[in-house]
């Protein structure tokens, strides 16, 4: 079973790499603060009622509210006393072996396509972590602080530098904390680049039986101390540019945080295990 989920995320993610090689078409909407980017050639969203494509830039792009530093703090915070520390900022001994680096207290995706993947399994769970966009300009606006949260591997929360000071922004179901190519935040709760932020996220596993999926995922979060979902059903696996249908898979997988080209920092991981 894991080997064909390992299988199936590597698809995907040779699926978006080739797809990226082939150039697809992006299209702009310009707006009074700038130009969104995304793409008309995609599917129809069925939980927009099909009135917007996956990425579509004509969607609505979530009004940016402003969150206080003291929200997030300077400093990382303390785990509860019940957690599992995925990352103190020593090393990352809970996760296997990768070409990510440490240093400083923070833990930095190497450059290219990486993960992250944790040893242990997960299920229903509260996550908690924090992230930093960097600070030098991206080549391509796409890389701009480009990476994701993948729970079990294959549903993800987007990590991305959409502040709305960039002229040209993603698609909005591409900005962070977006549940990527499905369902775009609330509110954008995006700090500056070079700014530590926080995801605090509790998410409910699929429920399968007989090999038929009874119960979506869902996710209810908070992106620096700002509801951005509540209770959000999770479509189906992460993919860019389609939508694909849930696959039966084990109760529990492993975390898995994504590399894209950007050197994205990640500290003070930690995640709390949910009873069934």
């Amino acid at each position: 079973m894991q080997h064909r989920i390992w299988l199936m995320s590597l698809i995907v993610c040779l699926w978006t790499i080739s797809t990226a090689a082939r150039g697809a078409e992006l299209v702009e909407r310009k707006t009074p603060s700038g130009t969104v980017v995304g793409y008309k050639d995609t599917p129809l969203l069925p939980s927009t009622e099909g009135k917007y494509h996956v990425h579509d830039p004509d969607r609505p792009l979530p009004k940016h509210v402003e969150t206080n530093p003291a929200d997030t703090g300077d400093e990382p915070g303390k785990a509860p006393s019940d957690a599992i520390v995925l990352f103190d900022g020593r090393d990352l001994s809970r996760w296997k072996p990768s070409s990510w680096k440490v240093e400083n207290g923070y833990a930095e995706v190497s450059q290219g396509h990486s993960l992250l993947e944790t040893k242990e399994p997960f299920g229903d769970c509260q996550l908690h972590l924090e992230w930093m966009a960097p600070t030098t300009p991206a080549g391509h606006m796409m890389d701009r602080g480009n990476s994701g949260v993948l729970l079990m591997g294959l549903y993800e929360i987007q990590i991305f530098d959409s502040h709305p000071m960039h002229a040209e922004q993603i698609y909005p179901d591409g900005q962070a904390a977006s549940i990527y190519g499905q369902t775009p935040p609330l509110v954008n709760a995006c700090r500056r680049p070079g700014q530590w932020q926080t995801f605090d996220i509790i998410f409910t596993a699929p429920v399968f039986q007989d090999e038929k999926l009874v119960k979506r995922a869902t996710v209810t979060m908070l992106h620096n101390g700002v509801l951005v979902h509540e209770s959000q059903e999770i479509m189906g696996p992460m993919t860019h540019r389609r939508i694909i249908p849930y696959q039966p898979h084990a109760a529990k997988l492993p975390l898995t945080l994504q590399g894209h080209g950007s050197p994205v920092r990640f500290r003070n991981m930690w995640i709390r295990p949910l009873s069934q």
